[in-house]
């Protein structure tokens, strides 16, 4: 609820259909509505084939408005762009907008910050503000779509926060940018990277969404991972990988471990085999990562040599590695650097 009013972009169609008839309208005015809201109309006079008495009700019981662009970065490098978007509360959240040779990728944010604490991460410094709703997460993709003017074909939940700290949002979200009256963006193009909230696997799973799911691995043992990664205390790395085998089962879709690159704390030889092990076990994809650092992170980057003999050891052991390919990295594309620059001009 903003101001009292209920986010009308947060409506599923039958939801909308459901309230235009307890106004009293015909059902056809629900689905007009929906046409409107999915073309990232900004107010309820821009619904020109509905009655203005109509449009005065909707204004009066309904927030809708478009997300302020605070700032915006191009990449000359590769075509990147990097938006900071101004909620309407004052908070402010990253989207990221990849183009690749398959289609354009958008990243976005599903928290206002992180509780994760994730050691290498900008997302979590200052913990979470609170949850995004889901039409602030469907804004990100349909207005970095509009204002970069690049037709959006994919999306990854891997911007700021947690998606599976913030579950029911994520999955109406998810519900509403699928939906086929809507961006009709299918799941299988979808990827919902999380950190290992091994709770919420059995649920996700149920739901048989198929998407890709993401797990944030960055460490093959209990030991290195706790260090890193608080979200592994009182899990531990076996727990994540009966949950990862669980919902491989359930939903016969392939689970991607992402890892980040950390020089000297991750990469050694012994680590990839663990990795390759544990990869193998579910049939898992693996996609290194090379670490973006951040200022405030005594990480570093595993260097390109390092890398490389790091891949070597997961494809000899037979598991499907990739290296993913470093976008954006001359204006600050890594999740929480911008928001966290803005914060600090501010302060």
């Amino acid at each position: 609820m903003l101001d009292g009013k209920i986010a009308i972009r947060s409506l599923l169609p039958e939801e909308l259909d459901e309230e235009l008839r307890a106004m009293g309208e015909p059902a056809y005015r629900g689905r007009q509505v929906f046409s409107w809201l999915s073309r990232g109309v900004s107010g309820f006079d821009e619904m020109t084939n509905l009655p203005r008495r109509l449009r005065e009700k909707l204004a009066g019981r309904y927030y809708l408005a478009a997300p302020e662009v605070l700032r915006k970065q191009n990449s000359l490098r590769d075509g990147t762009v990097k938006y900071l978007w101004g909620l309407a509360d004052g908070n402010a959240v990253e989207t990221v907008v990849m183009r690749y040779h398959h289609g354009n990728t958008v990243c976005i944010s599903t928290q206002v910050g992180c509780r994760q604490g994730c050691a290498f991460c900008a997302s979590t410094i200052g913990g979470l503000v609170r949850q995004l709703e889901p039409y602030e997460m469907l804004e990100e993709v349909m207005f970095s779509e509009l204002d970069s003017g690049l037709k959006i074909s994919n999306i990854v939940l891997m911007g700021i926060g947690e998606p599976l700290d913030n579950f029911d949002n994520v999955i109406k979200f998810l519900k509403l940018v699928n939906c086929p009256q809507g961006m009709d963006i299918g799941m299988r193009h979808i990827s919902l990277s999380t950190c290992g909230l091994t709770e919420r696997f059995d649920k996700l799973g149920e739901l048989n969404l198929q998407l890709t799911l993401s797990v944030s691995l960055h460490a093959p043992d209990d030991e290195t991972r706790s260090r890193i990664m608080p979200a592994n205390r009182g899990r531990g790395v076996a727990q994540l990988m009966d949950a990862c085998e669980r919902y491989f089962e359930t939903t016969g879709r392939r689970i991607s471990f992402e890892y980040a690159m950390i020089d000297g704390v991750n990469d050694s030889d012994e680590q990839a085999r663990l990795l390759a092990a544990h990869a193998r076990r579910i049939g898992a994809h693996v996609n290194l990562i090379p670490l973006n650092h951040v200022e405030e992170s005594r990480f570093m980057p595993t260097p390109p040599e390092r890398i490389r003999r790091f891949r070597e050891l997961l494809e000899r052991a037979g598991v499907n590695v990739t290296v993913r390919r470093s976008l954006g990295g001359d204006i600050d594309a890594s999740c929480g650097q911008l928001r966290k620059k803005a914060a600090a001009g501010r302060a």
